[in-house]
Order: structure tokens, then sequence, then C-alpha cells
């Protein structure tokens, strides 16, 4: 009798881990990180590979896992009734049942898949082995169960199972990097970030507007020609004829130096037969396709047209790509030129600021949904050109006019609001 008992409790043990190894095994599955899952089967991880394998039938997997655990806990409430009957009595049943209960639970439930959650690779992985084995052995009882299932399941008018793939979009992808936390460096996070906006903003949003376009003009006098092609700081410059709107093509500097030292009878004809052809691109271009077109074309830079065909204004390859990776120059000539930071903490912006610009490097978060510039934005906010003096608050920032010249709002003050700073 001794003997017999010992032997029940033994095989009733062995199958209370067992069916802690199909609880465990059946969280540990579905919490794997499927991309992490795919990067280690790339390098030619075998278990991942095998967890991959069974991960694309999710519906044979959990058959399987159910198959098991349900028969392995049936079976141990069968050998629980026998130990309660033959050794203890009838009336020993309820609270055996009970008792097996709490233990099933607690033994081959709430701690091996608490124990999964935690660490889901190193059940998952090692179980992949004896999965994939039990599925080629019972794969005919699991595609029966799971037809008769699905085909309930239609029944009821409810479609079956159908995991949509493991892809992500930008938004999802965005929330990954910043969940990432310090295993990505804040510079690197703000790379991706900056990738992952280029569909969202147009070449509008960073182009250099029409007034500030830098070139030289053709009909000029032929010495202050020389001056500007001799003391230019940019590679390439636009050529025109009175201004923008006849535009001729656009210079490398290389090549025109190259001439000028060469050459001591270098004329306006032969800076003419310099001059390559124009790129246009459209206002609302985004900036992944002009990323993409700037490469496929060979180009740097594109004149920027509206549904006219006017310019209005100015995009180089570099201007997309400090988008991407930040400020490219070795120093910051938006400080210098737009933004003049104050003594008392405030400061001093030009009103043809770029507010994309000065919000990212100042981080002064203003709209930039709207108008591109400070003038813009305070003329739209304001519906009409304010006088100097007028003070107002967007976003947290306090604008103060402190000068207007004719329609446009020339320099305002900007601060943080002293609730927002006295808050924070």
């Amino acid at each position: 009798m001794d003997t017999d008992l010992v032997f029940l409790v033994g095989l009733l043990i062995i199958l209370i881990i067992i069916s802690a190894y199909f609880s465990g095994s059946e969280t540990a599955m579905m919490s794997l990180n499927r991309y992490r899952l795919k990067h280690r089967a790339e390098k030619g991880d075998l278990s991942a590979k095998h967890t991959q394998h069974l991960l694309k039938k999710p519906d044979q997997l959990i058959g399987l896992i159910l198959l098991g655990n349900n028969f392995v806990n049936i079976l141990a409430a069968q050998i629980a009734a026998i130990i309660s009957l033959s050794f203890f009595g009838e009336n020993s049943l309820f609270k055996t049942t009970l008792l097996l209960t709490a233990i099933i639970l607690v033994f081959a439930e709430v701690i091996p898949k608490t124990l999964a959650v935690i660490s889901p690779e190193k059940i998952a992985l090692p179980s992949s082995w004896v999965l994939r084995f039990l599925m080629f052995l019972f794969y005919p009882v699991i595609l029966l169960l799971n037809k008769l299932a699905n085909g309930i399941i239609r029944m009821l008018g409810v479609g079956t199972l159908n995991r949509d793939s493991d892809t992500l979009n930008a938004s999802e992808i965005r929330t990954v990097v910043e969940e990432a936390g310090s295993r990505i460096s804040h510079k690197h996070k703000e790379m991706l970030f900056g990738i992952l906006d280029l569909e969202e903003v147009t070449i509008e949003d960073i182009m250099i507007p029409r007034s500030e376009i830098y070139g030289i003009d053709l009909t000029g006098e032929w010495l202050d020609i020389v001056e500007q092609l001799t003391s230019s700081r940019f590679s390439r410059v636009p050529c025109y004829s009175g201004n923008v709107d006849n535009i001729e093509g656009v210079l490398h500097m290389r090549k025109v130096r190259q001439f000028l030292l060469a050459r001591d009878d270098f004329s306006l004809d032969d800076l003419k037969s310099l001059i390559s052809d124009v790129y246009f691109v459209p206002l609302t271009t985004d900036l992944y396709v002009q990323l993409i077109n700037f490469q496929s074309k060979r180009e740097r830079m594109a004149f920027v047209v509206n549904e006219y065909g006017d310019i209005e204004g100015l995009v180089t390859l570099e201007d997309l790509l400090e988008e991407i990776l930040g400020d490219l120059s070795m120093e910051n000539t938006l400080n210098a030129q737009d933004v003049f930071p104050q003594d008392d903490g405030t400061f001093l912006v030009d009103g043809a600021a770029n507010i994309r610009e000065i919000n990212r490097i100042f981080n002064f978060g203003l709209p930039t949904d709207g108008p591109k510039t400070i003038n813009g934005l305070i003329t739209e906010t304001m519906e009409d050109i304010p006088d100097v003096g007028t003070t107002f608050l967007i976003n947290g920032m306090k604008i103060e006019i402190v000068k207007t010249l004719e329609r446009t709002v020339k320099i305002a003050r900007l601060s943080a609001d002293d609730s927002k700073r006295r808050s924070s």
C-alpha cells in the first residue's frame, strides 16, 4: 500500500511539473519579442528558427499546448481521486480536489507563467525543440482539433485566426525608440526621429525663402561679380538676370575659382559657359521623396516652385540631411543671424526666422503646423500687423513685438511664460 501511494504521489508530482512546463511555454511563446527573435534566427540560432516556425501557425501551437496541458491536468485529477479514494476514503475527495486545485494554480500556472513573462527567451527557445517534436508526433490530432474549432467559429459568424504580419508603422517605431531608454543615445534617437519625420515634413517647411536666396546677378558690374565669386562661402551659387524669377542656372564655385586662377582674361561669357541647368521641385514634395530624388538625379540643390511655377525658395541636400543629423555647420549660424539671447534670459528673434529651426535649436515648442516663420505665426495669430509692445502667449511662450517694418514684424522678444517657469 505504501509503495503504491509513493508511486502515485510521484506520478502526480511529475504530471504537475509537465503541466507547469506547458503553461510556461505557452506564456513564453506569446511574450517573445518577435524582432529580437527574428534577429537571432538570422544570426543562425537554431532554437530561434524552431520558435519562428512554431509561431508562424499560432493556432496550431496553442492547440498543441492546450492539448498537452489539459490531458496532463485531467490525468493528474484522476490520479488525485484514486489516491483520495484508495488511501483516505470518500470523505477526503472534496478536500483532495481543493488541495489539487490550489497546487495546480500556484505551481503549474501562476509561478511558471510569471517566470515566463520575466524571461520568455530562456523558456521559449529551449522549449521549441520539444514542442516541434510533439507537433510532428501529434500533428494529425492537432490538425483535426483546429479544423473542428475553426468550423465552429465560422458557424458563429466569426473569422478564423489570421495573425497580422509583424510590421510597425512610423508611430509604433517611434514608440519603440522612445521606450529603448538609455540603450539608444539621445543623439541617435534624434536621428531616428528625423528619419521618421521625413514623410511628414514638406520642402516648404525647411526651404530658404525667396527673399533670402543668395545669388549672383549676371546683369551687375563685372567687378562686383568677380568679388562675389572670390568671397562666396557657398559651394554652389544660383545665377540670375535682374531677379530670381529670371534664373539662369547654378555655378559650381570650385570650377569657377579654377578658371579665375588659371586665366587673366576670364569674362562674363566664360562664366555663363560654366553655369549648370536648374533643377525645380514642387513646394509640397515631402522630404523623403525629395531625398530620393536628389540621389537619383545626382543633384544637391533645387529651386522650389508653387503651383503657378513661381519660385518660392531654395532647398539643398544639406538642408534635408540637417533634418536627420542636426546642424551640420561648424558653428550655429542661426544663433548668430536670427536669434539673439539676452542677459535677462529672453531672446530677440528676427521675424524671418524659421520656426522649425529655432524650435530644434532652442526648444521653444512653437507650433509648426501653420506658418513657417515667426512673422507669419504672429500675423496669423493676431490677424493683423500688431503694434510695437503688443504681448501675447503661444504654447507657453511669451511673445512681445519689438519692431515692425511696413507690413511685417521685424523683431520679436520670446521668453517662457512666468507661470510655466514657476511650475517647472
